[in-house]
């Protein structure tokens, strides 16, 4: 059963409409979630990262370390001759037939909190909810992305969402709206905590009490919600909705699974996404083809690792790496003129003029730089992360990043809480 809408009070309308945007609010509502049941299972054993970041040797680790682990559901493999979209419908299905999945009696939010040492050593904390949003099309100024997205990705995803009829992982909003965080703030023990490989604290808490998920729907409705990660998801759930809506007309398909947070720096840490190389040309020549677009500037070989970053902010570079050395890329400002001031966008400019067969995406220096060291790529070229400055005014200016532009971390689990939409 789906909620009626929560109707926000006039004084949370009034803050968007005083500055100037006009049309439908964000809506947030609360759902009947289906969750572990903590006495069958540990919640430690069966979540697992979002499907993005995981790759071949950790998903056949996941898989074999517990016949529940969720990654089952959201990286299906083929079973013989059933389709793997096929055997993730099933196995949501049988796994709440056998009592191991159960959906709550009542609505509810969830209060979800992660802590984490961030990327500057400090202990730091991204504390949200995870309730049902309601779906709109960029156009409608109301969930504004901020990437492009690859159309390989968002199939697989609609595969996947037609086969289970469920919500498996939340879509990750921002709230520009002051006050989020502490009206999410929950006492008391949580229902649920593990701890994931990175060393993350998860928790989570089940919030049922009507004024208090009214009063955080009313600061949700406030001002646009920009999408911080899942653009994948949201574009699936977009084409999603418009299949049922043609043949079923509106349902719970019209909302979506999220995890909304207050747009804050002490609530997020964004790292960049790194490029891969493959099929570089011979290093002189990649050299030269770099220098049209960038001072080339050689990297002592001495500078650790954990360095690296801190010496592209401090160069205002960004870092070519090859089997051969490292060199900075300070880019030509007037190579770049009228163009956004992102690392992934004066690459992707000037990618055609590298000679490079292709490019893929790795998250993680060190990722990067093992990938160059052990062969798997010719090169990489280490990025900067985006500002949460920049991803807002990107996503209210109309305009996308590159894809793989933005990295937030650390990750909410999947496997926390599951939506149907039957």
């Amino acid at each position: 059963m789906q909620p009626g809408p929560l109707a926000p009070r006039t004084h949370g309308c009034d803050r968007r409409r005083d500055s100037g945007q006009n049309g439908p609010l964000p809506e947030l509502h609360p759902f009947r979630a289906v969750r572990y049941d903590p006495s069958r299972v540990d919640p430690a054993a069966v979540v697992a990262p979002p499907y993005d970041v995981i790759g071949p040797e950790r998903r056949a680790a996941l898989a074999a370390s517990h016949p529940y682990n969720a990654v089952h559901l959201d990286l299906p493999e083929d079973e013989g001759s059933t389709d793997r979209y096929t055997v993730a419908g099933r196995l949501l299905h049988r796994w709440i037939d056998e009592g191991v999945l159960r959906q709550d009696d009542e609505p509810s939010l969830t209060v979800y909190r992660m802590e984490y040492r961030g990327i500057d050593g400090r202990e730091r904390h991204t504390h949200g909810v995870i309730g049902a949003v309601r779906l709109h099309r960029p156009e409608e100024g109301v969930l504004l992305p901020h990437e492009r997205t690859t159309a390989r990705d968002a199939s697989d995803r609609l595969h996947v969402l037609r086969s289970c009829q469920a919500n498996l992982s939340p879509i990750w909003l921002l709230a520009p709206t002051p006050g989020l965080t502490a009206a999410a703030a929950t006492a008391g023990d949580p229902e649920a905590t593990w701890t994931t490989a990175d060393g993350t604290r998860h928790a989570v808490w089940r919030l049922q009490d009507p004024e208090r998920i009214r009063g955080i729907a009313e600061l949700v409705a406030a001002t646009p919600l920009l999408i911080a990660d899942g653009h994948h998801r949201y574009e699936t759930a977009l084409a999603y909705r418009d299949e049922r809506r043609a043949s079923d007309g509106a349902g719970p398909w019209d909302l979506t699974l999220a995890y909304v947070v207050e747009l804050a720096p002490d609530e997020l840490d964004i790292l960049p996404i790194h490029r891969l190389l493959e099929g570089a040309p011979p290093l002189d020549r990649l050299l030269a083809a770099c220098s049209t677009w960038f001072e080339v500037e050689p990297l002592a070989s001495h500078v650790d690792e954990a360095e690296l970053p801190a010496r592209q902010f401090d160069a205002g570079a960004l870092v070519l790496v090859s089997p051969d050395g490292r060199w900075l890329l300070r880019p030509r400002p007037e190579r770049f003129v009228g163009l956004q001031a992102l690392d992934s966008v004066r690459l992707d400019v000037a990618l055609p003029d590298l000679g490079v067969r292709s490019v893929r995406y790795q998250h993680g220096v060190g990722h990067a730089l093992d990938a160059v060291r052990s062969g798997a790529a010719d090169a990489a070229v280490l990025l900067r992360p985006a500002t949460i400055a920049q991803i807002e005014a990107i996503a209210h200016g109309g305009e996308r990043m590159p894809p793989k532009t933005t990295f937030f971390s650390p990750k909410p689990s999947t496997g926390a809480v599951f939506r149907l939409l039957t």
